[in-house]
């Protein structure tokens, strides 16, 4: 059975992200494998500083993993480390870069194994637009191919409670094909994915769905 799977809009690891606790706890253990992958070009290190500081107040504690460049991600020891992990966090960035980084990689596969096995995956703002397929274009708010370990979902991080107010947003949903669901996620806010496969919001903000341009429930989602 998948383990839980967290999809966050974005401004990870502050106060607001009570879920983060939950999810500690559901991994069974107390340390959370941080990717600050997306973050290459924006000072990973201070991302992993923040998890670090976080985690550390929930008693758990962060531990970085290298995987800024193609290469890392082809490292099979590196993969390793993702296979025995039970809790793993992409952090927020770019998710062009975290998508060429990991797609069709050892670590790729290492982390849908784990997640497979039952551990917890989560990905924020760039992280959890990644982790599902189709993926917005942070460019124009088009669709491009993410990595799909959740299919026929795609996810607006930092969004606006009121969509319409953010215009490329909105454009997004005026360009989703039928039938697709469209998760807008406000920050520090998280879709929660449990084991058994419902889907539930979480955190300081708001989770709306939008199916053809409508608003749905979470029961929309796959």
């Amino acid at each position: 059975m998948n383990g839980p799977l967290a999809l966050v809009g974005g401004d990870e690891w502050r106060d607001g992200c009570d879920f983060d606790a939950e999810l500690l706890a559901a991994s069974g253990g107390r340390e959370v494998l941080v990717l600050p992958t997306a973050a290459a070009y924006e000072h990973p290190e201070r991302a992993v500083a923040t998890a670090t500081e976080w985690f550390a107040g929930l008693g758990g504690k962060a531990v970085a993993l290298d995987v800024l460049r193609r290469a890392d991600a082809l490292d099979p020891d590196r993969a390793a480390i993702v296979r025995a992990a039970r809790f793993v966090y992409l952090s927020g960035g770019s998710p062009l870069h975290l998508r060429s980084v990991l797609k069709e990689t050892p670590v790729w596969d290492a982390l849908v194994a784990a997640w497979d096995d039952g551990a917890v995956v989560a990905g924020s703002s760039a992280g959890a637009m990644v982790l599902c397929d189709p993926m917005v274009d942070p460019r124009g708010g088009a669709f491009t191919v993410g990595l799909g370990l959740v299919v026929n979902l795609a996810v607006l991080a930092h969004a606006e409670p009121d969509v319409a107010r953010d215009h490329l947003h909105h454009r997004t949903l005026e360009l989703a094909s039928a039938g697709l669901p469209v998760a807008a996620i406000t920050e520090r806010t998280a879709l929660l994915r449990d084991p058994d496969g419902t889907w539930r919001a979480s955190g300081a903000g708001s989770v709306r769905v939008f199916v053809d341009g409508e608003e749905a429930g979470l029961d929309a989602l796959p």
